[in-house]
């Protein structure tokens, strides 16, 4: 095995660029949009989304994306994105084939990117595939609804493949077979995280084999077209961000280390961001090998509020310190999925994450991870693969003993020669009143007169003075905060006996300025 290069940041497109001009695309314009935000970043690899279930590209052995409806499309966004890709191949062009060329001029790698087992289908039942109208629907997928989860799996994703149907597996991999052997990629990925619903949910565990298997083909077709190629072809897994749910869900991730299945191992959520990726974990267990680790981002941060800074501001300070924490765990670089982007959408971030050195002296917040669900309505279920050890919301509850919940917060290094930054702890407090007291401990030492304000949002004109929500906040002093865990304790003292609610604790998070 040899270490892929140091791609100091992993950009992965899902497709997207196919519809962002108007019916026809020229390959110019398609390229211009794929490119753009990539082009003089701190971004060394593209990962392409080849499709989710259907070719893009004439196949024996895969139904072409379009066909299964006769080209007749539920929107006008799928009418305009398939059509861009199916006159484009009327016209003897092919959109991959241009894609990694126009990559390899740029200087960057450019991998095939696979979805497993994507599932875009609304929290469609099994029973109702028939009736559904979807641009990636296949009629394999109508045909045996015998091979779906069904009833075996959260609801919103029954209509997900059961990997343990040898069937399945087969058809998943011509996929990924046919898309390495038709182009010149430098590697290829295997996104088990779109979506990570594999296998019968009680049984997940014990038929991990049948992802092993998966994997292990992948490798062995790697190491051919390697050979044939005279260089390598790289293997990426993405898998679920804690080493527990990868057990849950399915992933044997020591025995990919172990046989050597995987070049790339990019631990990531199910669904949004999950800050609390076990970095350190995954990299142990690499100890030893050329793997190498690259966690990092989705397009959300899955419960995180609005304010006290605008969104944006939020979402870059937020990215900048997970980023920090996750070099600090040993980290090669960082991984950007579904970060849809114009040229300079995202182009503050992609100079700045993909090295610690240009992270030093930036605004970030370090922020304790929200366990966050939907339980009714779009995506139901889905966030419950990830973040399963998420710190807050808490209620602060009476004990006898005159404890409360601990957060850990884990920082970087933000002292550099150039510059001594602000350092104030933050922590929001939902259902809070006059009357209410807390007790608050950084490591240790009890804060006290914090500064309170009412959280009324980023609205700029708030019509009234009060909130239900406060954030108490607290000046550090530079000693107080050092690379490494800190923990905080906030513990109910008194509640006031004229509310009937809980005091949550919604958020705790250091700024640094």
């Amino acid at each position: 095995m040899t270490t892929p290069a140091d791609y100091g940041i992993i950009y992965n497109w899902d497709g997207a660029p196919h519809g962002y001009t108007e019916l026809p695309q020229s390959m110019d314009q398609f390229l211009q949009h794929t490119y753009a935000p990539l082009q003089d970043t701190q971004v060394g690899a593209l990962f392409w989304c080849i499709g989710e279930h259907a070719s893009r590209w004439q196949s024996e052995g895969l139904e072409l994306l379009g066909n299964e409806h006769g080209r007749v499309y539920e929107n006008a966004y799928n009418y305009n994105f398939t059509e861009n890709i199916r006159q484009m191949l009327e016209r003897g062009e092919d959109p991959q084939a241009a894609l990694v060329e126009r990559g390899h001029e740029l200087g960057l790698h450019v991998y095939a990117s696979v979805r497993m087992n994507d599932n875009h289908f609304n929290g469609t039942a099994p029973a109702d595939i028939p009736h559904l109208h979807h641009t990636e629907m296949t009629g394999l997928r109508r045909q045996h609804p015998e091979w779906l989860l069904g009833d075996e799996t959260e609801e919103w994703y029954a209509a997900s493949w059961n990997m343990s149907v040898p069937e399945v597996r087969e058809h998943r991999f011509t996929h990924l077979r046919e898309a390495c052997e038709r182009y010149d990629w430098d590697g290829v990925e295997l996104d088990w995280q779109r979506h990570a619903f594999h296998l019968p949910e009680d049984d997940a565990y014990r038929l991990r084999y049948v992802l092993t298997d998966v994997q292990r083909a992948a490798r062995q077709l790697a190491q051919r077209l390697a050979a044939e190629r005279g260089r390598p072809f790289y293997v990426a897994a993405r898998v679920a961000g804690s080493l527990e749910m990868c057990r849950r869900i399915g992933y044997d991730i020591p025995t990919w280390i172990e046989e050597g299945l995987v070049d790339m191992l990019i631990p990531a959520g199910n669904a949004a961001t999950d800050p609390d990726a076990e970095v350190e974990q995954f990299v142990d267990l690499c100890r030893g090998t050329d793997i190498v680790v690259y966690p990092g981002f989705d397009g959300a941060l899955a419960g995180v509020p609005s304010g006290p800074e605008d969104a944006t501001t939020r979402e870059q300070m937020s990215v900048r310190g997970i980023a920090s924490r996750h070099y600090r765990a040993g980290a090669t670089g960082m991984y950007a999925f579904n970060w849809h982007a114009g040229r300079d959408t995202r182009r503050e971030l992609l100079t700045q994450v993909g090295s610690p050195k240009t992270l030093q002296g930036t605004d970030k917040i370090y922020a304790a991870t929200h366990r966050f669900f939907q339980k009714e309505g779009e995506w139901r279920g889905a966030y419950r693969r990830d973040r399963i050890l998420g710190q807050v919301p808490v209620a602060l509850k009476p004990t006898m003993t005159g404890d409360g919940p601990t957060i850990r917060l884990d920082l970087g290094d933000e002292h550099t020669e150039k510059r001594q930054p602000r350092f104030q702890l933050r922590l929001r407090l939902d259902e809070w009143v006059r009357g209410d007291e807390v007790r608050i401990q950084w490591d240790g030492i009890e804060l006290v007169s914090p500064d309170i304000r009412f959280d009324r949002g980023t609205d700029p004109d708030p019509i009234g003075d009060f909130a239900a929500a406060v954030w108490f906040r607290f000046d550090l002093d530079a000693a107080q905060v050092t690379a490494g865990q800190h923990q905080v304790k906030v513990a109910l003292v008194t509640r006031n006996p004229q509310v009937a609610s809980d005091l949550i604790l919604t958020d705790a998070e250091l700024v640094v300025t």
